[in-house]
């Protein structure tokens, strides 16, 4: 009996991968199951491939995640800038919240203080220009680091909670919110209680993150801060 001939080709080598493929299968399960179950193992399987071909272009999980933050922050692209320095740290703290809401698992990685060391120079614009407004506006460089900390902390919490309220109810508005609470224990909160859902659904962040910069920049360095205007003497520049 005569045996079929073999295929033309190169027939028994394993598929190959890049490191651009690796970071959009890698977005792929991120944006269906959470980071948090991502594995080497997983993604391997996603592209095809063995384990081992991976750890050719990356070392580990949390290499891969950083890199993958970088090649989102990379597209986003820079906003311009005002030469106003208030007006800098206000405006990169909202480029800032608007990257983390485009892709909310990245607030959740990105949690911990030495983050900034992890992530590629090109990929820290937002932090450079919070460091920089700060200084511009009378700050030392320790108080800009405190600046930039203070606003961090404040912009991810704000998209984390909404993140995960979004999560909670996908196919609603606002959380289901008590409608009424005992007056004689909490009169202030019983008497927007049936509002709380309409009011918290609103987005107060450009608002508040100009308060509290405003609030942090008065008390690193002693001064009032005019409406539009660096550190002075109180009055609107």
């Amino acid at each position: 009996m005569s045996r079929t001939p073999a295929p033309h080709g190169r027939t028994g080598r394993p598929p190959v991968t890049s490191r651009p493929q690796i970071l959009e299968a890698a977005r792929r399960l991120i944006d269906v199951d959470g980071w948090e179950k991502l594995t080497i193992r997983r993604l391997a399987a996603e592209l095809g491939v063995g384990a081992t071909t991976l750890y050719h272009h990356i070392r580990n999980k949390d290499e891969l995640l950083v890199l993958m933050l970088d090649q989102h922050l990379a597209q986003l692209g820079r906003v311009r800038l005002p030469d106003d320095p208030r007006e800098r740290v206000i405006a990169s703290a909202t480029a800032m919240r608007d990257a983390l809401a485009a892709w909310p698992w990245a607030a959740e990685i990105l949690t911990a203080d030495g983050f900034v060391g992890l992530l590629d120079e090109s990929a820290l614009w937002m932090v450079e220009a919070i460091l920089s407004g700060a200084v511009d506006c009378g700050c030392t460089p320790a108080q800009s680091v405190d600046v930039f900390r203070d606003v961090w902390y404040y912009t991810v919490g704000e998209v984390l909670v909404r993140a995960n309220t979004a999560r909670r109810r996908p196919d609603a508005g606002p959380l289901t919110f008590r409608e009424s609470f005992d007056a004689t224990q909490v009169p202030h909160l019983a008497a927007v209680g049936g509002r709380w859902g309409e009011l918290a659904a609103r987005d107060i962040y450009p608002e508040g993150v100009r308060d509290f910069v405003d609030g942090l920049l008065a008390r690193f360095t002693g001064r009032g801060l005019g409406e539009g205007g660096a550190a002075g003497d109180g009055h609107a520049g």
